[in-house]
């Protein structure tokens, strides 16, 4: 092998090295996410629903009214804007919910909550000012639930389906707090 190669091997391997060094050590990519990705679905006979978010930790802190400030908007998680699908129109709080695929967005408050189902597709859930991304322009619908405080502290985020009675609900739960939002497959009548 002539003295070039063996050079440019070893400038290669130098500059190798210290990019996986620097990735370890800097970058920490080999370390778990701080909110790891998580889904909730569900199928119920031809529906099917999936929920996409990332799941921050409790970690000792306050939560809502302090982490999360009651009254302004939540990308509703961490990281990338949690995604809400569904196969077949909804019926949520006596209004429709076309099929597709919307952003989930939430406003907090001290006794309810605020929950936005969002048209538009976010790659972030917050601009570089640590602002939410959403935009009010695309929400396809808006709706009131009321939160329950639970007996018990939800260490991560959760988002879950219930269907235990047979009555459809998407549940959040973190810290001691909890909001369910009943979902039923929206039924056109005929006339």
């Amino acid at each position: 092998m002539n003295t070039f190669l063996k050079r440019l091997l070893i400038i290669l391997a130098i500059v190798a090295l210290g990019l996986l060094v620097y990735s370890v050590f800097v970058e920490n990519i080999f370390s778990p996410r701080l909110s790891p990705k998580d889904s909730a679905k569900i199928s119920l006979n031809d529906l099917d629903i999936k929920v996409e978010y990332n799941r921050p930790s409790k970690r000792e802190r306050d939560i809502f009214g302090a982490l999360v400030p009651y009254n302004k908007v939540w990308r509703t998680g961490a990281n990338e804007a949690t995604t809400f699908e569904t196969n077949k129109d909804l019926m949520i709080e006596g209004m429709v919910l076309k099929k597709g695929k919307y952003t989930l967005w939430t406003v907090p408050m001290a006794d309810a909550w605020k929950v936005m189902f969002n048209s538009k597709q976010y790659e972030w859930g917050v601009n570089e000012k640590m602002e939410p991304m959403w935009d009010p322009n695309y929400d396809a619908m808006e709706i009131e639930v009321p939160s329950e405080d639970l007996d018990t502290v939800v260490e991560k985020f959760t988002i879950a389906f219930d269907n235990t009675t047979g009555n459809l609900k998407l549940t959040m739960a973190w810290d001691d707090t909890l909001i369910e939002i009943p979902i039923s497959i929206y039924e056109a009548t005929k006339s």
